[in-house]
């Protein structure tokens, strides 16, 4: 009982170091499997100290069995050292595998064959067996990041007990060995199992907090990513800092915050005004080399940070550079008081800024050069004006002018409604729906004025719509489809019917005529490639299709049928929305 007592008193101290060494920078790539050869002779190293901590934290037993409580620093040869070493070198196998427990328990193993005293042997091997075995079982555990405590506990009573029988192994014929065996026996599998458990344990939770304070640098790097997105989208790359600054300091409650260009200061908020003015050109090195190395930069120091002025408050920055297309554009300065306020969070949280901002001046970039293209293509696709139309409707009016001039003045008004319509649609995304049908109506007048022997056109349009908005050019193309091609063997007799109905939410605007309808290997393609030779639609009916997905989204795209009684119908439709 005493013994237990002793070793679990001990091991309280020995669970204090590894308390410490779990905060260590470096024992996070250890639970991340990071593995190199050089980090896995660090951590054979760090552990490898552990275990020679376990081993002075540990106690001597005298051949009388009396229990030295003092610490073990030295080992006379009637005694035994009972270590706690094996603690260290279980979970170094543990996380780091068999090299990295092999080279922790020859460390341990060899201070405890320096020390000398009754089984110095036993001691000292079966530290480094121990952390080779328990580098290969942690290989039956490598889908998991942390074994788990209770499995940790079922692992630790087997070290014990091979010490116990290599303590036979090399001293089978003395009786004090066997007596000293049943001694220490239960007390170290107690002892040394439970430790692992709590070790593991510990591990455990410093890898929750360090996941949670990743996911909480990432969501705050998420939200302020996306409050910037306004200010990113600022064609002044002035109101561009100004915004990214105010928030940035208004967010992560920093001592300051700096924007800068490629050469000057563009925005300062918060300690140090009177000295980290805009316009001030960028001359330190700190600054320099995070322009050129494109990677975030940390200054510890003011001597670091290289400001010229002696009272400055600010004694420590993290550089964040600005990255659009792969070029630096600018940083983005982080002050602190203190070096001590820059820790995990802080570098995490830069780290993920730096990246969210590029991913959005990358995206923004692609919007506008999408955007740009699409407007080129819109502008060639609404400029596209029929010739044959106008000089058949020219020559329609000089005939008139003999005939009914009344009526050819009235057409000559309705074609230049009809001209000026075409000549604003370059400039122009979308109008009004009653701008619109003015330019159908202004068509259909001209065009049966044209044909009154042989086509009739209706148009209804019913109230309270007038106000939606529709790419310019969406129904003449239609109706004027169905003149040329639907009813281009009708003699007599043709109709149009131009109609607009509410359904739910959307407007469906459609355009039939009791022609020829579409050939049936033809229906499919209409409107969504231009027809071979200009046929049934030619490029019209595609140019109609493609302004209404592009300015209002696939569900505006149009819609081609033959009707059962002849002829055809095509329709699209568009949002509803109040005035």
């Amino acid at each position: 009982m005493n013994l237990t007592v002793v070793l679990f008193e001990r091991l309280g101290l020995l669970l204090v170091i590894a308390f410490v060494l779990t905060r260590s920078p470096g024992f996070r790539s250890l639970l991340y499997n990071e593995f190199s050869f050089k980090m896995a002779g660090i951590h054979a190293c760090v552990f490898g100290l552990f275990g020679i901590a376990g081993t002075l934290t540990g106690v001597v037993i005298g051949n009388d069995f009396t229990v030295v409580n003092e610490f073990v620093w030295n080992v006379k040869d009637d005694q035994m050292v009972v270590s706690s070493s094996l603690v260290a070198i279980v979970i170094a196998g543990l996380l780091g595998g068999p090299a990295v427990g092999l080279g922790a328990g020859i460390i341990a193993g060899a201070h405890l064959f320096f020390l000398g005293g009754i089984g110095f042997l036993a001691n000292s091997l079966v530290n480094p067996l121990t952390g080779l075995l328990a580098g290969f079982t942690a290989r039956f555990f490598s889908q998991e990041r942390v074994i788990s405590p209770i499995k940790a506990l079922f692992i630790g009573i087997f070290p014990p007990i091979l010490l116990m029988h290599l303590l036979l192994i090399f001293d089978s014929q003395d009786r004090t060995m066997i007596e000293l065996i049943n001694v220490i026996g239960l007390p170290v599998v107690l002892s040394n199992s439970i430790a692992i458990a709590i070790f593991t344990a510990m591990i455990a939770i410093v890898l929750r907090e360090q996941e949670n304070e990743a996911a909480f640098a990432t969501r705050q790097a998420l939200t302020i990513a996306e409050e910037a997105l306004p200010f990113l989208k600022e064609e002044s790359f002035q109101n561009k800092a100004e915004g990214i600054a105010d928030l940035l300091y208004a967010r992560l409650k920093l001592a300051a915050v700096t924007v800068t260009d490629e050469r000057e200061v563009m925005a300062h908020k918060g300690l140090g005004g009177d000295h980290h003015k805009i316009g001030n050109q960028l001359t330190t090195q700190i600054s320099r080399q995070a322009l050129a190395s494109k990677e975030i930069l940390v200054a510890y120091s003011q001597s670091e940070i290289q400001c010229t002025h002696k009272n400055c408050p600010l004694e420590a920055v993290i550089i964040i550079p600005i990255l659009e297309a792969q070029q630096t554009i600018g940083l983005i300065k982080l002050y602190f008081r203190k070096p001590q306020h820059i820790g995990p969070v802080e570098l995490m949280l830069a780290e993920g800024l730096g990246q969210l901002i590029a991913n959005q001046l990358k995206t923004i970039k692609a919007e506008r050069l999408e955007l740009h293209t699409r407007d080129a293509e819109l502008s060639n696709l609404q400029a596209q004006i029929n010739p044959h139309f106008l000089f058949n409707t020219l020559h329609m009016i000089a005939a008139l002018f003999r005939k009914d001039p009344e009526k050819a003045r009235h057409i000559t008004v309705q074609l230049a409604q009809f001209m000026r319509f075409n000549l604003k649609l370059v400039s122009t995304q979308l109008v009004p729906l009653e701008k619109e049908t003015e330019h159908v109506q202004a068509y259909i007048e001209i065009i049966q004025t044209r044909f009154t022997s042989r086509l009739q056109i209706h148009f209804l349009q019913p109230e309270g719509i007038a106000h939606l908005l529709i790419p310019p050019s969406s129904i003449q193309p239609l109706v004027e489809n169905s003149v040329r091609h639907g009813l281009e063997h009708v003699s007599e007799g043709g109709k149009v019917d131009v109609r607009m109905k509410r359904i739910g939410e959307r407007i469906k605007i459609s355009v039939r005529d009791n022609g020829q309808g579409f050939p049936d290997h033809l229906l499919l393609q209409a409107g969504e490639t231009v027809l071979a030779g200009k046929q049934h639609g030619g490029t019209g009916l595609y140019n109609v299709n493609q302004r209404l997905i592009n300015l209002l989204g696939k569900e505006a795209r149009l819609h081609v049928r033959n009707l059962s009684e002849g002829g055809c119908e095509v329709y699209f439709t568009i949002p509803y929305r109040d005035e």
